[in-house]
């Protein structure tokens, strides 16, 4: 059972991401992700749908929420983001900071925090993450797609 204080949190995020929806938010994006966690080494991989809008001319806030399935023993989950992107002409930056959800695992709620960076080409993006779950790093690869 999660502790109140986690919960709220849960419950904050998710409140955070619904603000961002996809509906309100001036871009919609689908997202791919391949994570490998550094310890234990396990696969991670998410299906994400994304929102976001500008804060500036090359600054964006919003919000991805998905689908989270974890190799060995298979777990599945919910991510939840919040996402600052800056874009520099075809270059992005971001981080990332939001609890995931990790069913039928005894850590249900986990921390997530990351930074990403990439590439847009004229029809998607392809990046790279590094960041920590909870108390592990991460390394990942991210392709997204605008819709």
């Amino acid at each position: 059972m999660c502790p109140p204080r986690t919960l709220r949190l849960a419950v904050l995020s998710a409140l955070a991401v619904a603000l961002a929806a996809p509906a309100h938010a001036s871009s919609t994006e689908l997202g791919l992700g391949a994570d490998w966690l550094l310890d234990p080494q396990v696969g991670a991989f998410q299906l994400t749908l994304a929102g976001e809008t500008p804060l500036a001319r090359h600054l964006e806030v919003g919000g991805r929420v998905g689908l989270l399935a974890l190799t060995g023993p298979g777990r599945v989950g919910v991510p939840i983001d919040l996402r600052l992107r800056a874009r520099f002409g075809r270059a992005y930056l971001e981080g990332l900071v939001g609890p995931w959800l990790v069913f039928a695992d005894s850590d249900t709620l986990r921390f997530h925090a990351g930074l990403g960076f990439g590439v847009w080409t004229r029809s998607f993006a392809v990046g790279l993450e590094v960041g920590a779950l909870q108390r592990t790093g991460m390394l990942g690869v991210r392709i997204i797609v605008p819709l």
